[in-house]
């Protein structure tokens, strides 16, 4: 029962996401008057659909993680060009053609916003400011001088601006080795701790702890909420970008990234901890949506972003037939990535 459960909950998650994405091209393309062919959820198999009076055709495919929109003037053939000339995506401005090659992410992004005001105003929007909730006991921090209501303003160097810095930061850095916590004390005063963490053993695997408990603190109420929603995007954007930054510098290995089966196995354990924690799931899933999704790389958006770029500066568009090569070539790419990717999770389960 929970393993169909997580499938449901899986699927309607992502299903969700790819809706909210695609919806964000596919109403702009409208709005902008670029005929869409088909507005599909899921890939694969076609299971459904329904032809409009404008002939969009609405589909439900089989495989539940993904989806497209496909829009007239996308194609290479010419002739095919014709038949929806005024309409196609290269009859717009270059201005409207970033807007719907945009929009896509910045619905997730606005929808991740929603997610996290709504957990905020339903269930208390918890604190983001980097303040320690606690230390524990003959631990490293307390025996250095950490307190409780200390504020961490640098970890090793690196600006804390949330809550969620101090562990993103504690994640990728050198345990084996002093970490560097300054920090701004109740009375004011700018102490800098230099503290070496602790080999423990928890549930039968080896880590580094330093013995301290983030602030807990939630509030109630529409102001708190924004503040909580606006700061939370905030920290996951940044977390997004200096993981991804440490990937290309190997400070983060790639087989610690998740595709399809990874996500599964997190919306099984987030199940378990409740709605609050299944809706963040949702706004943090859809953020790494939208920010992978805006990367400048082909077949991603923010790839064909950057031959608006290109077409603006050199004042003519790229050839269509070089750059659907270069998306085919990138496409592929993103298969083989998600192909090995997806071996790693399901090597992690066993």
């Amino acid at each position: 029962m929970h393993i169909l459960l997580t499938i449901i909950l899986f699927v309607l998650i992502l299903g969700v996401i790819v809706l909210v994405h695609e919806g964000g091209h596919f109403l702009f393309a409208k709005l902008t008057g670029v005929h869409v062919y088909e507005f599909s959820i899921g890939m694969g198999p076609l299971i459904a659909k329904k032809i409009a009076k404008d002939k969009t055709q609405y589909s439900i495919r089989a495989i539940p993680i993904g989806g497209y929109v496909s829009l007239a003037g996308e194609e290479v053939d010419e002739e095919e060009r014709k038949k929806t000339k005024g309409h196609n995506l290269q009859d717009k401005t270059v201005f409207q053609r970033f807007l719907v090659m945009f929009m896509g992410v910045g619905f997730n992004f606005v929808f991740a916003f929603l997610i996290l005001f709504l957990t905020g105003l339903i269930f208390g929007a918890p604190s983001t400011e980097p303040i320690i909730g606690g230390v524990s006991e003959d631990y490293p921090a307390a025996l250095a001088g950490l307190e409780k209501g200390d504020r961490v303003l640098r970890l090793n160097g690196h600006k804390i601006t949330f809550l969620e810095d101090i562990s993103l930061y504690l994640a990728i850095e050198d345990l084996t080795k002093p970490v560097s916590f300054e920090v701004e004390k109740k009375s004011g005063e700018i102490e800098t701790y230099n503290i070496l963490p602790e080999k423990v053993k928890e549930d039968g695997k080896e880590k580094y702890a330093i013995g301290i408990m983030l602030k807990a603190d939630t509030d109630k109420g529409i102001i708190p909420s924004i503040v909580y929603a606006f700061n939370e995007e905030g920290a996951i954007f940044k977390q997004m970008f200096v993981v991804l930054g440490n990937l290309f510098t190997g400070g983060v290995s790639m087989n610690e990234l998740s595709g399809p089966v990874g996500i599964y196995s997190i919306v099984g354990k987030m199940s378990a901890q409740g709605v609050s924690s299944l809706l963040y799931l949702t706004a943090l899933l859809s953020i790494n949506v939208g920010v992978i999704n805006i990367l400048p790389f082909p077949a991603f958006d923010g790839g064909r972003i950057l031959f608006l770029i290109i077409e603006k500066i050199k004042g003519s568009p790229v050839d269509p037939k070089i750059e659907n090569t270069i998306h085919n070539i990138g496409f592929i790419l993103i298969i083989l990535l998600m192909i090995y990717v997806t071996f790693n999770d399901i090597l992690k389960l066993f």
